[in-house]
């Protein structure tokens, strides 16, 4: 069996009308109805108009509810947190956008309005005048709705960056008030709140009578909602995807990291794999991605994570095709750079099924990444001749956790990250407090670095002095290396943080650290030569977790899984040893000796 995603609204639709079903029956309790057994035949025009409202009233009650959760609760104790330097204040302030304002104009004003009405119902039997007194206001969630991608990427960034963020993160979701749900999903509710009073208005609507004196009210409300929630479109549509990859994070024991607005859902389902050596065939559940093949084993636990991740296979590159199996029907075979799959479907449909998704994802791919690949390689050739004459390819933020030039660190305050718009690199202010007319903008002035400013300028460059050791690019190495990936790590008693560890080909025998896979300068390097690697876990310390000691100096490392773990331990302990390791297999699936991979395509963990 497998499942597609629905058509974007469909799942909020559902919500609604389940979320309406409850509060028409609440409606009811409240207004004293005796009859248990409730007709739609046998209501009344007026009753129906007053379903609705209550059903506005109850929906309001339960969202102010949440929006206090998120400014009283969340925001409230992160602000407290960071204002103690734990962490920056403007992260937070990032991530919640204008809560508090929305918080009030709900609770202070909305709710109480409504509250009032329903309240003389008997007498004044509208909505449509207070809500287009008060719908003007719902223009800002344009704000909130507009930085919502921004807010999710800061959240996860920090959620993995800061012990004490993440804690008390956890320790609010873990309360009764959160209902079992993650901060990311409590977060979700702005975005798609607008779309439900435009719905649920326009059934109002519906049933009002032309002559109905509240109807030009109502027509008024309903225009500005409309407004308001064709701003919110796209920002639900991406937050669907975004509660579809929360829930996956969940079942994969949230060791995965999925949860990204680049990240789109597309399909899931269970299949067999068939075995190479024998004629078995196994349980397997995949997830399909925009960009990747997620081939996960189930695991039979309760109340734990559903499955483990297996093999992540990239679209890029991918082939899929049907396979003449003449012992199981309903074959076909999936191709990636990180593997080959044999798989068995349910039915002819379900196959079909599969390979038609798989094959549109790999050609949306395609026709998406094609100019980027043309630009990359476009941008490979550049010489000094041609800087500021063609757009450079930036370097993504999160790929770089210090300034490209002068190897500061960055943070969120003080040193802020900028482009320099001649070469693409990653600066500082300081580094790019330049501007210089480039020739591919029109001659407008940019900012530019250091470096391409004296270029651009005609000025020789002043040559710095010797890199040191540590003054090593990370993806130098990545290229070329034996092993390379994220850990996290400890020194000593030191709170854990994420690495981007690498040992490089040709330095096999010292593991590098850095902040991230484009910084410039390592954090640190670890001579491997004469250290004991140690695989007991303390107590205190982090699943998959290993050390390396010498003497008293000792360092604590964590794999997200037990079999990258053990992927990282096969190569440390031959370099501890002074030997020359080879790469490990990426597969671990299939058991007995493991082949020697290519020397062009390093191990990416």
């Amino acid at each position: 069996t497998s499942t597609v995603r629905d058509p974007a609204g469909r799942e909020r639709e559902r919500d609604y009308r389940r979320d309406r079903c409850w509060c028409i029956i609440a409606s009811y309790c409240e207004a004293g109805v005796q009859s248990t057994r409730v007709s739609p035949q046998g209501e009344t025009n007026d009753q129906k108009l007053f379903n609705i409202a209550s059903e506005l009233l109850n929906t309001e009650k339960a969202y102010v509810t949440r929006l206090k959760l998120l400014d009283q609760e969340f925001y409230a104790k992160l602000m407290e947190e960071a204002n103690k330097g734990t962490f920056p204040v403007d992260v937070v302030k990032n991530i919640f956008s204008n809560i508090s304002s929305i918080t009030t104009f709900h609770r202070d004003f909305l709710l109480p309005d409504l509250e009032k009405r329903m309240g003389e119902w008997a007498s004044t039997p509208r909505i449509g005048d207070i809500l287009q007194k008060l719908t003007p206001f719902l223009k800002m969630y344009a704000e909130y709705v507009k930085n919502f991608d921004k807010a999710m990427e800061l959240l996860k960034h920090w959620t993995d960056r800061s012990p004490q963020f993440k804690a008390i993160i956890q320790d609010i979701q873990s309360q009764e008030a959160c209902g079992s749900l993650t901060l990311q999903h409590h977060m979700l509710e702005p975005v798609q709140r607008v779309p439900r009073y435009e719905m649920l208005l326009k059934d109002y609507l519906k049933k009002l009578p032309q002559d109905d004196p509240d109807r030009r009210d109502a027509e008024k409300s309903l225009e500005i909602i409309a407004t308001a929630a064709t701003h919110s479109n796209s920002a639900i549509r991406k937050s669907e995807n975004l509660k579809k990859l929360m829930e996956i994070y969940e079942m994969l024991g949230e060791e995965e990291d999925i949860v990204h607005a680049s990240n789109e859902f597309i399909k899931e389902g269970n299949l067999l794999k068939l075995a190479a050596r024998n004629a078995s065939a196994m349980e397997r559940h995949l997830f399909l991605f925009n960009n990747m093949l997620l081939y996960c084993v189930p695991k039979f636990s309760l109340g734990g994570p559903k499955y483990t991740v297996r093999t992540r296979i990239g679209i890029d590159g991918m082939t899929v095709r049907e396979s003449n199996n003449e012992d199981y029907p309903f074959t076909f075979q999936v191709s990636g750079k990180e593997r080959t799959l044999e798989l068995q479907a349910s039915s002819e449909q379900d196959k079909a099924g599969w390979i038609k998704a798989i094959q549109e994802t790999i050609d949306i791919f395609n026709q998406k990444n094609e100019s980027f690949k043309n630009a990359l390689k476009d941008v490979e050739e550049v010489s000094v001749t041609e800087l500021g004459k063609r757009a450079p390819r930036w370097i993504r933020d999160n790929e770089v956790t210090m300034c490209m030039k002068c190897k500061e660190p960055f943070n969120a305050i003080t040193r802020r990250r900028h482009h320099c718009r001649a070469c693409g690199y990653v600066v500082c202010w300081k580094c790019s407090d330049n501007k210089v007319a480039l020739e591919y903008d029109a001659n407008k002035l940019n900012k530019v670095c250091k470096d391409c400013y004296a270029i651009l300028k005609g000025e020789s460059v002043t040559e710095g002095k010797k890199k040191g050791i540590l003054e090593i690019e990370a993806g130098q190495f990545t290229d070329s290396s034996i092993m390379c990936g994220f850990l996290q790590y400890s020194e000593r008693s030191k709170p854990w943080q994420k690495v981007w560890c690498v040992i490089p080909e040709t330095e096999c025998l010292v593991l590098y650290l850095y902040g991230a896979p484009q910084d410039v300068k390592a954090q640190s390097t670890i001579p491997l030569l004469g250290y004991t690697v140690e695989d007991s876990a303390r107590p205190a310390d982090p699943p998959a977790t290993f050390r390396l000691s010498q003497s008293k100096s000792v360092h604590g490392f964590a794999a997200d899984s037990e079999e990258l773990k053990l992927r990282w331990l096969k190569v440390i302990r031959v370099a501890v040893l002074g030997e020359r390791p080879e790469r490990p297999q990426t597969d671990g699936a299939n058991p007995g000796p493991e082949p020697r991979l290519s020397r062009s395509s390093p191990i990416m963990m």
